[in-house]
């Protein structure tokens, strides 16, 4: 996309260039949606100024929109951090060369969450090659040599949370027979593979195993299409764990449709609609696939070029892997989580 390749925006203004474009800020509160529970380090005072590359794949789904959103509300946080970001796109070979962009503007580092891991580790690695630092978000890169840390989501842990809590349902409902379903995404994905395969080793745990099983495609069309499916075969059911809660409005569509809500019903990923849901009493519990792995990346890449660790670790300097955590949202807990929602 030549002449667009990038977004510039900054605190006080938004204005497009041709190819590159900047954000640098003063330091404000937290950002709207953007939580602000954690208290502040010393690490979040001003130091060298550092500027960051921003690529992720194309807005699509409400996740990713809301990672690109996250990540530019972090870095206007810090009056040391200018960034540049790249617009999203799904062509690994347009995102090459945005990174190829990044590379020759000597960029202090990059924050990458790519359209295809394996395809972006060679640039991912020439950029570190070339003395900048690499932050891999959320798909791996096929190479430990192509980023200096990783930040991911953890989808097996998604499915453990899941199954774990569909677990305490039953022994808390006393379900002596439970007919448990499980809605997926894409079963191409290593996601899915990983949500699914957790989901099942959790349930071991209290001697049950998923009984009915459709596949979506994270869209809210195929959602409705899986669920309506999974609701004509299965005339009773006890829990349902859907993967996306972006396919997720597609499901409860369904659902409601059918007036069916005799089950439990668990999300997936947090979106604030299935919060909202929550609260309202429509929906049981969603599992949190943090959308803020970026804006977190924006933090872990300014630490590293200033060569800070990160405050509450002993270690001095920043871990070379990060696992982020996957708690189940319930009416109990919502409140806690519900800013860090994203819209679908």
């Amino acid at each position: 996309m030549p002449g667009k390749a990038f977004r510039l925006a900054t605190a006080a203004a938004v204005a497009s260039l041709a190819l590159t474009a900047c954000t640098s800020n003063t330091p404000s509160g937290p950002a709207p949606g953007a939580g602000g529970g954690n208290a502040a380090s010393p690490n979040d005072g001003p130091g060298k100024k550092v500027t960051i590359g921003f690529s992720g794949p194309a807005a699509d789904h409400g996740w990713l929109a809301a990672i690109n959103n996250f990540a530019t509300a972090e870095a206007k946080k810090y009056s040391d951090v200018t960034l540049r970001v790249a617009e999203g796109t799904n062509d690994a070979s347009m995102q090459i060369s945005h990174i190829e962009t990044f590379i020759n503007d000597k960029v202090d580092a990059i924050v990458l969450l790519p359209t295809d891991g394996a395809a972006l580790t060679s640039v991912a690695t020439k950029a570190m090659q070339a003395g900048i630092t690499v932050v891999n978000v959320d798909r791996e890169f096929s190479s430990s040599f192509a980023a200096r840390t990783t930040i991911l989501g953890d989808n097996y842990g998604m499915g453990v949370s899941a199954g774990t809590y569909a677990c305490q349902l039953v022994k808390d409902k006393k379900i002596a027979d439970p007919v448990i379903a499980e809605i997926a995404g894409i079963d191409a994905l290593p996601l899915t593979q990983d949500r699914s395969r957790g989901f099942a080793d959790a349930l071991k745990g209290c001697q049950q195993t998923v009984d009915r099983r459709v596949a979506a495609q994270f869209t809210v069309e195929s959602g409705e299409a899986a669920a309506a499916n999974l609701l004509q075969a299965a005339p009773k059911l006890d829990i349902v764990w859907n993967h996306d809660d972006d396919q997720g409005v597609g499901v409860k569509a369904a659902f409601d449709a059918a007036k069916r809500a005799e089950f439990s019903f668990i999300g997936g990923a947090g979106s604030a609609n299935a919060m909202r849901w929550i609260k309202a009493g429509q929906m049981t519990a969603t599992v949190i696939y943090p959308p803020t792995q970026a804006a977190d990346g924006i933090r872990l890449a300014r630490l590293l070029v200033q060569q800070k660790g990160l405050s509450d670790l002993l270690q001095v300097e920043v871990p070379r892997r990060i696992v982020l955590n996957a708690p189940v949202v319930t009416s109990s807990n919502v409140d806690k989580y519900l800013p860090l929602g994203f819209e679908s």
